[in-house]
């Protein structure tokens, strides 16, 4: 171009020209401009807005919470110009700034006038969780999220849009609080009138579990709650209603009771379906053996459920024929099924009176032809009370030792009793075997002689022993036999002449001689006699020296015998 065309250009046309230029290169700052990509690395965007440089923006901003980046080269956006050519000649932009611009105006105009906007949870926070409305970060407090608060875990809204209405806006601090509570309500007074139109007792409805507690389930019918009481969810028996109902579950219920002033309802599930107890099977008759499956234990018996559908009871006495049957939990577990027989039917409390041991023969009636009295056995403790032991005999029959029969030593019995315990073997005998009251009486002590008939097969009554004194008091001396056998005299028994019978003429550790004169059974001890060997020497002294004719005294008799024993 030479010079001439040069100065062709008019000065208004180098006005315009220069005007032109400065339009499309300057960049005023803190405005939202189009920008285009010309780059993409090491997750930097480099945008071009027209100015004397570019500027960068990090790729994280060009996608919201939870989604993958979508950019190319040569794609427009809207960015916020922070500042042109600062020190280090770089002009700073924000894809977010001027996405949260711009999408601000549109919130502020929702809160202002009571629109629903649509955010989508991306994080659980504290007390909460954080929504994305469009870029521009809100807070969705935990209160807010549902009127019906039947979500189980706050886990399942996330990265999922949701109808909001904005509670409170503060652009000073950048604060945006939402509600979806606030458009439940809205929701939920609508479809309450509806519901309330239409519903009379009867009514078969729609609803959603809401609540479970131990006496009932809460059921969110839309609009407005009913408890279904765990007496009207099954026609048997449950423990919970969690057993049957699951959170939030969509379930049918039956309008039982509608109380239109307090807008209370009581529902029912089992109305559903007929009533078993109507029309009973045709296996559930009075003596007849059927199949029930254990439901549930206790310190009494077992509960039972017939066909699926019939409750039924077992008291612990029913479960053996043990006399002392040991806890249920040692004879069944829960979900086993037995066979059982039916002794009653109980329409009235709508529970059926089964038993176990029924279905098997008596043992006691068979019993003696596999036992009899004085048999030994080898057998263990079952149980142990203040009184005894009992331990295993035969089959599901107990015998029991009582305390008194563990020793013939009567001292030795508690101390004995006190170190057993459940378990351990033992040898018994059979002592006594009563049917009809299903009693077996059995010993331990009786597997060995009793000391006390020994000694009185050697030494019968009347026969004289010796012993030494281990005890005097004022109306006794106590007198030991042997090691096993003890005797006593009492003071009348010491002499023949009454006042020889002081017992402070004896003294312990003195040996003594006396006579056998009764068997005390009850505390097992001699009854002896000292008075008795002086009656017995007076009549051999008058059968071997006196006579009727002789004239001599008596006094004369015994005085010459006492000094020729002198």
């Amino acid at each position: 171009m030479d010079n001439t065309s040069i100065n062709k250009i008019s000065n208004e046309d180098y006005e315009k020209l220069i005007s032109k230029t400065f339009k499309d290169t300057f960049v005023k700052e803190k405005t939202i401009v189009s920008g285009k990509v010309i780059s993409i690395e090491n997750d930097l965007v480099t945008i071009d807005v027209g100015s004397k440089s570019e500027g960068r923006i990090p790729l994280s901003e060009f996608h919201r919470p939870g989604q993958k980046p979508e950019i190319s080269v040569g794609e427009s956006f809207e960015v916020f110009i922070e500042n042109v050519d600062n020190s280090n000649g770089e002009t700073v932009l924000s894809r977010e700034k001027a996405i949260k611009q711009k999408s601000w105006n549109s919130l502020q105009d929702s809160f202002e006038n009571n629109k629903v906007v649509t955010g989508i949870p991306f994080n659980r926070v504290k007390g909460g969780m954080s929504v994305d409305l469009n870029g521009v970060i809100a807070f969705l407090p935990g209160s807010q999220i549902d009127t019906r608060q039947i979500l189980k875990d706050t886990k399942e809204l996330l990265n999922k849009p949701l109808d909001l209405m904005i509670l409170k806006m503060d652009k000073f601090r950048g604060n945006i609080v939402v509600s979806r509570k606030a458009i439940s309500e809205v929701e939920l007074k609508e479809q309450r009138e509806e519901l309330l139109s239409t519903i009379k007792e009867g009514s078969v409805v729609d609803g959603k579990v809401k609540n479970l507690t131990d006496y009932g389930a809460f059921i969110d019918l839309g609009g407005m709650d009913g408890l279904v009481h765990i007496t009207d969810i099954s026609w048997t028996k449950i423990n919970s209603p969690s057993e049957i109902l699951n959170l939030g579950e969509n379930i049918k219920v039956k309008v039982l009771k509608f109380d239109e002033e307090l807008s209370r309802l009581s529902l029912g599930i089992k109305q559903l379906t007929e009533n078993p107890w109507d029309n009973l099977d045709e296996d559930i008759i009075i003596d007849k053996n059927v199949s029930a499956k254990v439901n549930s234990l206790n310190d009494t018996g077992i509960n039972l459920l017939i066909n699926e559908k019939y409750d039924a009871v077992m008291t612990l006495n029913e479960l053996s024929w043990l006399k002392k049957p040991p806890h249920p939990s040692k004879l069944v577990s829960v979900d086993e099924v037995l066979n059982v027989k039916i002794l009653e039917i109980d329409n009235e409390k709508k529970k059926i009176i089964c038993s176990l041991k029924q279905t098997k023969l008596n043992p006691w009636d068979k019993l003696k032809e596999d036992i009899n009295v004085n048999d030994v056995l080898d057998t263990e403790i079952v149980n142990i009370v203040d009184f005894g032991i009992f331990v295993k005999v035969h089959d599901e029959i107990d015998g029991m030792v009582h305390v008194s029969d563990l020793s013939w030593d009567e001292k030795e019995c508690q101390n004995i009793l006190d170190n057993f315990k459940k378990g351990d073997k033992v040898k018994v005998k059979i002592l006594e075997i009563n049917v009809e009251k299903e009693r077996i009486s059995l010993g331990i002590k009786q597997l060995e002689s009793d000391p006390m008939q020994d000694f009185l097969n050697q030494h019968p009554l009347k026969s004289k022993i010796s012993g030494k004194i281990i005890e005097v008091n004022e109306k006794l001396v106590s007198i030991q036999v042997n090691d096993h056998i003890v005797g006593t005299i009492k003071k009348s028994n010491l002499s023949k002449d009454k006042s020889e019978q002081k017992t402070e003429r004896f003294a312990i550790g003195e040996q003594v001689d006396s006579v056998i004169i009764s068997v005390d059974q009850k505390s097992r001890t001699l009854n002896l006699s000292i008075k008795e060997i002086e009656i017995q020497d007076e009549k051999e002294a008058l059968s071997k020296y006196g006579s009727s004719d002789s004239g001599a005294s008596l006094g004369e008799i015994l005085g010459s015998i006492l000094k020729k024993k002198d």
